[in-house]
């Protein structure tokens, strides 16, 4: 007979497509928690490279699932990919791994800690970030939002969440709308707005990857695709708010970007 454990379950859910480069390392640094009461689940976006073999490797220790209905935009295939993890998921908190992320061997105790201490329903903590070998932590600053429409956040695989508010999210964030705004975009917006915050843990525990294929290179700053999803940003907020039934505000940051959106598009 088992002796039931006052410490709740956690899942780490990990979303891949095509970085079998990386794999290994995400994988491992989620097994290798000193948290002891997890399950980790990965949700491959149906790669073509060598992530399916790489997987089969730990298929003793995880639990794989392939997304095999991709569209062609990687925010909808990712926001997919965690969704399937969510309706696999057994643990009451879910913590978000993008597959070319790691985390540090504390994080989920330090998280859960924080999870005790709060009682919040979704913590973010803070990224190392990772450019090739050199590793940088930046000063986190929160921005003056009566020039800003949103709130500054930390990426993805920063973000951990009870799992009834994941199915809050889903229900509301799970759209086919906004191709350019993220997963980690969608969620900071809406905790900010439901919450009027989002709770930063002033804690370095993830290895957050820039690459030089990342989607986000597109988005060279002040470039016109960057303007672009700046607009679309302002839009999906505007979304946000009239579900919530909150008031509009027109911010400066929103004013400019509507301006120079005419003008080049």
């Amino acid at each position: 007979m088992k002796i039931p454990t006052k410490e709740p379950k956690v899942s780490i859910i990990i979303v891949n497509y095509n970085n079998a480069k990386f794999l290994i390392k995400s994988i491992k640094s989620a097994l290798s928690q000193t948290y002891k009461f997890k399950e980790v689940i990965v949700v491959d976006d149906n790669s073509t490279d060598n992530s399916i073999k790489i997987l089969n490797k730990f298929k003793k220790h995880i639990t794989i699932h392939r997304n095999k209905k991709r569209t062609t935009e990687g925010s909808f295939n990712q926001i997919n990919c965690y969704y399937k993890g969510f309706l696999k998921s057994k643990g009451d908190y879910l913590f978000f791994l993008d597959s070319d992320d790691f985390y540090k061997k504390n994080k989920i105790k330090s998280i859960m800690n924080e999870f005790k201490k709060t009682n919040l329903d979704i913590i973010f903590d803070l990224p190392i970030w990772k450019y090739n070998n050199i590793l940088i932590k930046k000063k986190f600053t929160q921005k003056k939002f009566a020039i800003f429409s949103w709130p500054r956040f930390t990426p993805q695989s920063c973000i951990s969440v009870k799992k009834k508010f994941a199915k809050e999210l889903f229900t509301y964030l799970k759209i086919k709308k906004f191709e350019t705004i993220w997963f980690d975009f969608r969620i900071a917006s809406y905790t900010f707005l439901k919450n009027k915050d989002v709770y930063i843990c002033q804690k370095y525990l993830t290895y957050y990857r820039q690459l030089d294929s990342s989607v986000s290179k597109k988005f060279k700053t002040f470039s016109k695709n960057w303007w672009y999803r700046r607009n679309q940003a302002h839009d999906f907020i505007m979304h946000l708010k009239i579900k919530f039934k909150i008031k509009n505000v027109i911010t400066l940051d929103r004013l400019i970007t509507r301006i120079i959106n005419f003008i080049l598009l």
